[in-house]
């Protein structure tokens, strides 16, 4: 048991990003180098991207959405098409569905934060182009229940390509929002090869950061060419343009050809220097300690029968710890509120993840409504996550369970 002590005036941030002397080593070079934007610390980058996951190709971008956005512009989505969603995800994965034209079809979640796969079938049609299940704080999906989906032939049948890479494909694609969840596992397999494509964040809260940033891991089926499809979706972040900025450094190697309308989302290399650094080390350091700090955090609150645990791993999945989302039982959701004011009084940040997409205003105002996704909003309505980083000390670990429990007789007995 992990008994709390008495400790005052500590403030602990939420998620302070990992930045030790290699990190800083990686950046300095980088600067000295005297090129700062997309070069060869990228492709080392998605090289060590290539090497975690085992995926075939990684296209590194400058952030998530604008990573989903141009696979979506890849598969020609657009106006009239549906891309199947949660409800319970950051509002990036329904905006770049949006931001393309499409239509986004949330659907309820289960227990463990991630989409449902039952909810997935009943909301397919002949105008469904993506599914795009989304791994919560660390969590993957159930990726076999998905993708059992997306096969069925009654599905398929539905299917009505309208580009050159639907008809390729000739089914739904499945897009894995893996923004939480590099380096975790689903049936021994690392989450960046368990869909056609992934698209990992690398935002300065990530478990690897690049400050801002994100990548692509494409994994395609036959008759794709994977190779090929990278190059079309590195062009493609580059404006079109056939010859990034480095190629165009070279001797004579000015000219160049914009092929196709693309998009400028690029990673620079000063970026990819932050991630560079810590990716090397992940397996070996920064998982570890998440981890050590989830395992903390169940063995104190495995105590209280009015708390429930985040999932962690099973018989078939294991997290990367990216959060760790405690909820309450039989709280309302001012209440949570209020424990949260208790936490945040005695100087620990914490927050939640995620206020439902059908709560927030651009969303109310297209006609979505909490009161058709029961399971966001239960989830929504009693989770704290709590701060999990490597840098956290037995020490502070005590202190935030003392000041979560703290919080929540508080907030009972008032």
């Amino acid at each position: 048991m992990i008994k709390p002590i008495e400790i005052n005036n500590m403030t602990i941030p939420f998620s302070p990003p990992y930045i030790d002397e290699d990190v800083i080593a990686e950046v300095t070079d980088t600067l000295k180098s005297g090129w700062i934007t997309s070069g060869p610390k990228v492709k080392l980058l998605e090289e060590e991207v290539r090497k975690l996951t085992g995926v075939e190709q990684a296209a590194c971008v400058n952030s998530w959405t604008s990573g989903a956005i141009l696979v979506l512009k890849w598969f020609g989505i657009g106006q009239g098409d549906e891309v199947i969603i949660p409800a319970y995800t950051y509002s990036a994965t329904a905006l770049a569905v949006l931001h393309v034209g499409a239509i986004p079809v949330m659907v309820d979640i289960v227990d463990d934060f991630t989409i449902d796969s039952s909810n997935i079938e009943r909301a397919i049609n002949e105008n469904t182009k993506v599914v795009m299940p989304v791994d919560i704080a660390g969590w993957p999906c159930d990726y076999d229940a998905i993708m059992q989906v997306i096969n069925k032939d009654s599905v398929k049948s539905k299917f009505r390509p309208t580009t050159e890479n639907q008809k390729k494909l000739g089914r739904i694609l499945a897009i894995s929002d893996a923004a939480h969840s590099i380096g975790a596992f689903y049936k021994d397999k690392q989450v960046g090869i368990l869909t056609d494509i992934t698209i990992f964040s690398l935002h300065a809260v990530k478990n690897v950061t690049t400050a801002e940033g994100g990548v692509i891991c494409i994994n395609l089926p036959r008759p794709f060419d994977i190779a090929e499809e990278y190059k079309m979706m590195k062009l493609y972040s580059l404006n079109g343009q056939n010859k990034d900025a480095f190629t165009k450094s070279q001797a004579g190697g000015w000219k160049y050809d914009i092929l196709f309308q693309g998009l400028k989302v690029n990673m620079p290399d000063i970026c990819a220097a932050v991630g560079l650094a810590q990716i090397r080390k992940y397996d070996s350091h920064l998982l570890k300690e998440r981890e050590r700090v989830a395992l903390a955090y169940h063995n104190f609150f495995k105590q209280y029968d009015f708390f429930q645990l985040p999932p962690l791993e099973s018989e078939d999945r294991k997290s990367c710890y990216h959060l760790y989302a405690l909820r309450i039982n039989s709280i309302t959701e001012s209440q949570r509120d209020e424990l949260i004011e208790c936490i945040t009084e005695n100087g620990v940040s914490v927050n939640v993840h995620f206020i439902p997409m059908p709560m927030l205003t651009v969303f109310k105002d297209l006609g979505y409504n909490i009161a058709d996704y029961p399971k966001a909003y239960d989830n929504y309505s009693r989770e704290i996550s709590l701060p999990i980083y490597p840098q956290l000390t037995t020490e502070q670990i005590n202190y935030i369970c003392k000041s979560v429990l703290e919080g929540y007789q508080k907030v009972i007995n008032d």
